[in-house]
């Protein structure tokens, strides 16, 4: 065979590949495959797959449908999409249900203990959902940034949900499974406590003012992240300022009190050597950051 033939040929192939290449990358880019992965990790916790078991979580792990996650201690964070965050508290439990693509995503979580802050930052499309799950409880959402905390009480199953941006609506899912027709919808600035008693869902009240003294500093953190950022979002401490406790550049820790009073000196220290750069017999009017040196 002549080398001008073989040269066809080789050429021939060669223009194959890169079109079932190009036309693999086209699909992929019109498909726009969901992205879901461990945002942030650092602490003690776990990722439970079917016919895996559980797995060490860490830092950009990529995550699948259907793992249930848990966070015992420490900072946890999620990410779908690019544009869908979730931040974990220490105590929490969760099950993951991501389905679709970017374009059309069904997102489902279940919260079986504990509380997650989520950050929905671009609106969602008409096809596309995120919900979110308690026993007695359903939210549902467009886009928006809030908090939602399920526990129980001498056997009294409440579920917190808080709203820093935007609006949530929310429905009561009854014992049986199925779910009230009402929505109640709860504005920013606002939260709403659910409540089951293993004889009746209700709501406790109507929506009322955050009580944002009960809010984890770790959800104030992030609130306040995005308030940096020029959101528009709730962060009315009325007359309370926030205490941001720095080592090395990071967040030990936050305290939130009433304007006038004075902080109070972490019970851990973050290093063996330093000290915290403050008076604390000194009143605080305003939001104050203290740091380790």
């Amino acid at each position: 065979m002549s080398n001008k033939k073989i040269g066809v040929i080789v050429g021939i192939v060669v223009a194959v590949v890169l079109i079932g290449f190009g036309a693999l990358f086209f699909f992929r880019k019109r498909n726009n495959y969901r992205l879901l992965k461990i945002y942030e990790f650092d602490g003690d916790g776990s990722v439970t797959r079917d016919k895996k078991g559980s797995i060490t979580p860490y830092t950009n792990m990529v995550l699948e449908s259907g793992d249930n996650i848990k966070l015992n201690t420490g900072k946890m964070s999620l990410m779908a999409d690019e544009d869908k965050f979730i931040y974990l508290d220490e105590g929490t439990e969760i099950d993951l249900v991501a389905k679709g693509n970017s374009k059309n995503s069904k997102t489902s979580i279940e919260l079986k203990s504990g509380g997650i802050t989520n950050d929905i930052r671009n609106k969602l499309s008409n096809d596309s959902s995120y919900d979110i799950n308690t026993p007695n409880s359903t939210m549902s959402v467009r886009g928006t940034m809030y908090y939602v905390y399920y526990y129980i009480v001498d056997g009294v199953r409440y579920t917190r949900v808080v709203v820093f941006e935007g609006k949530v609506a929310t429905r009561l899912r009854y014992k049986d499974g199925t779910v009230s027709d009402e929505e109640v919808y709860v504005e920013k600035g606002k939260e709403v406590l659910i409540y089951e008693d293993g004889k009746t869902t209700d709501y406790v009240s109507d929506p009322t003012d955050i009580d944002f003294s009960t809010i984890p500093p770790t959800v104030i953190e992030v609130v306040q992240d995005a308030k940096d950022d020029g959101r528009d979002v709730a962060l009315g401490l009325g007359n309370k300022v926030i205490v941001t406790f720095m080592y090395n550049g990071s967040v030990f820790g936050t305290q939130v009190i009433d304007k006038g009073d004075k902080a109070t000196k972490p019970t851990l220290s973050p290093a063996a050597s330093g000290s915290w750069q403050w008076d604390f017999d000194k009143e605080i009017e305003e939001d104050t950051t203290i740091e380790w040196k």
